[in-house]
C-alpha cells in the first residue's frame, strides 16, 4: 500500500508541476497526489496565501510576479501574432463616431495600427511609438501631453492626468502586463497607473482590456483595475478555457483573437 504524501511533499508536487505548465486542474490533482478533493483544496488555499498559485474557477494557475517595466521594444518582440490578432479585433469594435481612450502598450500599438480610417473616430492617447508610426491614419489622434516616460515610449505624470480631466470617453482599451483573478489588472509603473486609472474614470462605456495569454496570472506593482471593473477582456486563442469560466464568473466577456497570416 502507498504511503500517503505529507502536506509538505504535497504542496511540493503542486508547485513542481505548476512551474512546468503554469496551470492545473483540480482533476488532475485529485490523480497527481491521489487525495480527496478537500484536502487538495486545503493546500491550494495553503499556497494561495504563501503567494505561490492563485485558484481559479476548476484549479490553479502559478502566480508570477512583474516588478520592473520590461523595455518597449523588448515587450514588442514577444508574441507578435497574438497581439496583432487582438489589436485587430479590439479596433473592429470601435464605433462609427467613438471617442476612445488607448494607452501604452505593444498591444494597443496593434489596436491603433488597426483603427479604420474615415469614420469619425477621435482617439487619446499617451502612446508616444504610435504616434509617431501612424501619422496621417485618416482618424483624428490626440496625444494628451506628459513627462515622457523612454522606458514605455509613453507619457505620463500630472500634466498628463490633467489633461484627461478635460475628457470623456465611450470606450476605453487599456493593455496591462498583468491579468490575475485575486489582483485583477496591473501595471509596473506608478506614473502609467495613474493615467490609465484616469482613463477608467473618465470613460462612461466599455473599458477592454487587451493582452495576449501570457499575461494571465502575472502580478505587477501597481493595480489600474479589479477584474469586476472590467467588461471585456480581449486575448488569443491560447488562453486557457478555464480562466474564461473564471472571467465569466465576474461578469467579464472574454473575446478570442485567431491568429491570422501576416498580409503582404
Amino acid at each position: 500500500m502507498t504511503k500517503p504524501l505529507i502536506p509538505a511533499q504535497r504542496r511540493e508536487r503542486i508547485q513542481e508541476y505548476l512551474v512546468t505548465h503554469k496551470i492545473v486542474r483540480m482533476d488532475d490533482l485529485y490523480s497527481m497526489l491521489d487525495t480527496s478533493e478537500a484536502t487538495v483544496r486545503r493546500d491550494l488555499e495553503w499556497l494561495e496565501r504563501e503567494g505561490i498559485v492563485e485558484r481559479t474557477h476548476g484549479g490553479a494557475i502559478l502566480s508570477q510576479r512583474l516588478t520592473l517595466e520590461p523595455e518597449y521594444l523588448q515587450r514588442a518582440q514577444k508574441h507578435p501574432e497574438e497581439k496583432r490578432s487582438i489589436g485587430e479585433l479590439a479596433a473592429s469594435l470601435i464605433d462609427d463616431n467613438d471617442v476612445v481612450f488607448i494607452n501604452s502598450g505593444s498591444t494597443t500599438t496593434q489596436v491603433i495600427r488597426h483603427i479604420r480610417a474615415n469614420a469619425g473616430i477621435t482617439v487619446f492617447s499617451n502612446n508616444v511609438y504610435a504616434a509617431l508610426e501612424v501619422g496621417e491614419a485618416g482618424f483624428k489622434h490626440h496625444l494628451i501631453g506628459g513627462e515622457f516616460q523612454p522606458h514605455s515610449n509613453s507619457v505620463a505624470g500630472r500634466f498628463a492626468v490633467e489633461n484627461l480631466h478635460q475628457i470623456y470617453a465611450d470606450k476605453a482599451i487599456l493593455s496591462v502586463d498583468g491579468v490575475s483573478f485575486l489582483h485583477g489588472c496591473t501595471v509596473p509603473s506608478g506614473a502609467e497607473a495613474e493615467v490609465v486609472r484616469q482613463m477608467i474614470e473618465r470613460t462612461h462605456g466599455k473599458i477592454f482590456i487587451v493582452a495576449d495569454s501570457s499575461k494571465w496570472g502575472v502580478v505587477s506593482t501597481y493595480q489600474i483595475a479589479t477584474i469586476e471593473e472590467i467588461d471585456t477582456f480581449i486575448t488569443d486563442d491560447e488562453f486557457d478555457p478555464a480562466a474564461i469560466e473564471t472571467l465569466s464568473a465576474c461578469s467579464v466577456e472574454s473575446l478570442i483573437a485567431s491568429k491570422s497570416p501576416i498580409k503582404t
